[in-house]
């Protein structure tokens, strides 16, 4: 049967054609084989006496893809299983290509490199994530030195301060209005029980929570009065511990402490004994002394201070800013206390700020904008204001005297001729002494003369031969 139909050449698969086996009768005359055309033909023929069973097309061609689809590991070749139409089976032999067998070492070696790789790789990820690690820190750094910063300047300063208040400070009749007062400036306030008895001090809110040194101790009429009435009984042997002593004492327990003291009331305590005094002389001239004897008798118990005068108390107080460098406050009222304070926390949080600015540049920078100099155009303009900067840099010099010196030498080359001119040396130095300088306009304008010491000055500064010399007062 010839199987070499057009349906089954369309499709994508090989043909094989196979002759007829040799049968074993002889063929009838009237059957002759079949010529194709075609080299790679061959003619499927089921003229055979054998009975072998018939394997349809379609059944051999899908064993054929299945022999191709299958790999045989156990040599270099893979065959086709062919199914012949007299039940014999054809192998085709098909060349695989198998990977080479590598050695023990080959695959060592690989198996290192591999490793190295994945070191590398390990490796390569630590330091981008140390890397990493190491640019999240700086940014917090600098983010936690851009808020200190922030926290420094005079309009963001008072927000990071708390006052902290000692509960007995509060216990008085002014301690609710201090608190509101504080409160009201922006600054937080903390009720803590302190070292020093009734005394405000302060903490900046900052990554290290930085304690201020700065302490306002509230004191008496009555504690104040008995030290110093002692300090004044100082050369009896039974006096007993006065404001030095006191003072000294707390600070030899708080050595770290800047200590300020506030004293309320001391004007009434006066005023009551000058009343007192007033009525005794009274009482004295008319002669009441029963009536009298009867007051001292009501007003004994309320009169318990011993009397000072003011000069005393001025005594007390010089001693004791001589000895412990402790300033006294004197307040009439808690009003005034709380004032005071509040200037006191104002001037603690733009302290830091303020000892930076001038920390930053030179003590003769009397304007901000000197820092940037002074620019001068090609025309000449702006060597007025270098000249006028020249005679400011020196000591104690202001604009007004700068100003009344350009006004009568606009530059220093008519300066130093005019020194020229001078036949003796006094009277170079005497040469600006008599410059007016005028402040303000109107009634309120004053004018008062250079002086002696400027005009030595600049006199030194632009006709001395000695680099060395100083512009002092022994110039």
């Amino acid at each position: 049967m010839d199987t070499d139909s057009n349906s089954d050449l369309d499709e994508e698969f090989p043909v094989f054609l196979t002759k007829p086996m040799q049968p074993l009768s002889p063929a009838p005359p009237h059957r002759q084989p079949i010529k194709s055309a075609r080299s790679d033909v061959m003619t499927i023929s089921s003229d055979s006496d054998d009975d072998a069973p018939y394997v349809p097309l379609a059944l051999r061609l899908k064993q054929q893809q299945d022999a191709r689809r299958g790999k045989h590991k156990r040599g270099k070749y893979r065959f086709f299983h062919l199914q012949h139409p007299n039940g014999q089976v054809g192998q085709s032999p098909v060349k695989s290509k198998a990977p080479p067998k590598r050695s023990v070492e080959e695959i060592q070696k690989s198996n290192e490199e591999a490793q190295r790789r994945k070191q590398a790789r390990e490796k390569k990820q630590t330091e981008r994530e140390e890397q990493r690690r190491r640019r999240e820190e700086e940014k917090a750094q600098r983010r936690a030195m851009a808020d200190a910063v922030k926290a420094l300047r005079p309009e963001e300063c008072i927000k990071y301060m708390v006052a902290v208040v000692d509960p007995g400070l509060l216990q008085l009749e002014g301690g609710g209005a201090l608190l509101s007062s504080l409160q009201a400036l922006g600054c937080t306030c903390a009720i803590e029980k302190q070292p020093l008895p009734r005394s405000v001090g302060w903490r900046r809110r900052t990554p290290d929570c930085v304690q201020e040194n700065d302490v306002v101790i509230q004191m008496t009429v009555d504690d104040f009065i008995s030290l110093s009435h002692n300090y004044i009984q100082v050369s009896r042997a039974e006096c007993g511990r006065t404001l030095t002593s006191w003072v000294q004492e707390l600070q030899r327990r708080h050595p770290e402490k800047i200590l300020s003291l506030v004293v309320l009331g001391l004007e009434q305590y006066f005023r009551s004994h000058k009343a007192q005094s007033q009525k005794k002389l009274r009482e004295a001239v008319i002669g009441e002394e029963q009536g009298g004897a009867k007051r001292k008798k009501k007003n004994g118990a309320a009169n318990t201070l011993p009397e000072l005068s003011r000069v005393e108390v001025e005594e007390a107080v010089v001693h004791l800013q001589l000895h412990t460098g402790v300033c006294v406050r004197f307040l009439s009222t808690w009003k005034d206390f709380t004032e005071h304070v509040t200037m006191a926390t104002k001037a603690i949080a733009e302290a830091p700020f303020k000892r930076e600015r001038d920390n930053s540049g030179f003590s003769f920078y009397l304007e901000s904008e000197w820092a940037g100099g002074q620019k001068v155009e090609r025309s000449g303009r702006g060597l007025l204001q270098v000249w006028k900067r020249q005679v400011q840099q020196l000591h104690r010099v202001s604009v007004d005297m700068a100003s009344a010196v350009l006004a009568s030498y606009p530059s220093p080359r008519l300066l130093t001729q005019a020194y020229s001119s001078c036949r003796t040396e006094k009277d170079k130095v005497a040469l600006l002494s008599e410059i007016q300088i005028r402040r303000g306009e109107g009634v309120t304008s004053t004018v008062r003369r250079v002086g002696p010491e400027l005009s030595k000055r600049l006199c030194v500064l632009l006709t001395s031969p000695d680099p060395e010399q100083t512009l002092g007062s022994n110039a």
